[in-house]
């Protein structure tokens, strides 16, 4: 491992009894097994555990969701909501653990006045999307008082992109529709993450064309990038567009991916580092 830090653009809180709640979530009649999961482990006993794991793979920061994945076939919450857990962890271990606040684009009225109250008074430093369940697409007019909002706050808007591997339709995911909210909101930080897979060429586009989105990696370990991600991020300016994500994946297999990458010691510090610490302003 490099003596480098990383910041984690997108982790889900994987304490024990969240990932109890997505497992019986994922395991209910008509939903499709989240294959990721599998990747998690058992969770984490309690945030000083988080902490310690933290410590041994040089992550100072994590950003955790508090996720609300919306269930297509059931139309509920997929797991329970961990903002206020989010918080008291933000509180205890100051600088190392933020949250991402959700968005309910069924209730838009009392998101956004939990959105201000979870950056406001939690100190989240962003939201995260998982627009799925909804059956509606990202750059859909219910989603356009979020965009406002954050737009206004100054804070980054973080949002899958790609297919979906819960049992959800995956078109609402396709990162070009990222160029339409990015020609509404230009004073709004946004990012792709899950590369944008298998419309990667979509989301690279998109982020060469605008200054404010970024492409997270967050999902899919290096050995799995496509050719046209791996040029982006050998390049000039993918090396400053690009950001470090786990969505609960190892981080020592990141580290060890990216290594095996032959990456120039600058661009692992942007990507794991830097650049994250600037989007998110931390």
């Amino acid at each position: 491992m490099p003596d480098l830090k990383a910041v984690d653009t997108l982790f889900p809180l994987l304490l024990k009894e969240w990932k109890q709640s997505w497992v019986q979530a994922t395991n209910s009649p008509g939903e499709l097994k989240c294959k990721v999961e599998l990747a998690w482990g058992d969770g984490y006993e309690d945030g000083a555990a988080l902490i310690a794991a933290m410590d041994a793979a040089n992550v100072e920061s994590v950003l955790a969701t508090d996720l609300l994945a919306w269930s297509y076939p059931r139309q509920t919450r997929f797991a329970m909501d961990m903002t206020e857990t989010i918080a008291k962890l933000t509180a205890k271990y100051p600088g190392r653990i933020y949250g991402l606040a959700d968005y309910d684009p069924f209730d838009i009225s009392g998101s956004l006045k939990k959105l201000e109250e979870d950056v406001t008074k939690r100190g989240y430093k962003g939201v995260y999307i998982h627009i799925y369940g909804y059956d509606i697409p990202l750059d859909h007019r219910k989603m356009y008082p979020l965009y406002a909002a954050c737009e206004g706050m100054g804070v980054a808007v973080s949002m899958q992109v790609g297919h979906v591997l819960e049992a959800m339709p995956s078109e609402h995911g396709r990162p070009i529709q990222i160029d339409r909210i990015a020609c509404d909101f230009p004073g709004l930080t946004l990012v792709g993450t899950h590369t944008g897979y298998p419309w990667v060429d979509e989301l690279i586009a998109v982020t060469t064309k605008w200054p404010n989105v970024y492409l997270s990696v967050s999902a899919w370990l290096p050995k799995y990038f496509t050719p046209s991600l791996v040029g982006f991020l050998n390049s000039r300016m993918g090396a400053q567009k690009v950001l470090f994500g786990s969505n609960g994946l190892s981080w020592d297999r990141y580290w060890e991916g990216f290594q095996a990458m032959g990456l120039r010691e600058d661009t692992l510090r942007a990507v794991m580092y830097e650049n994250p610490k600037r989007v998110f302003g931390l």
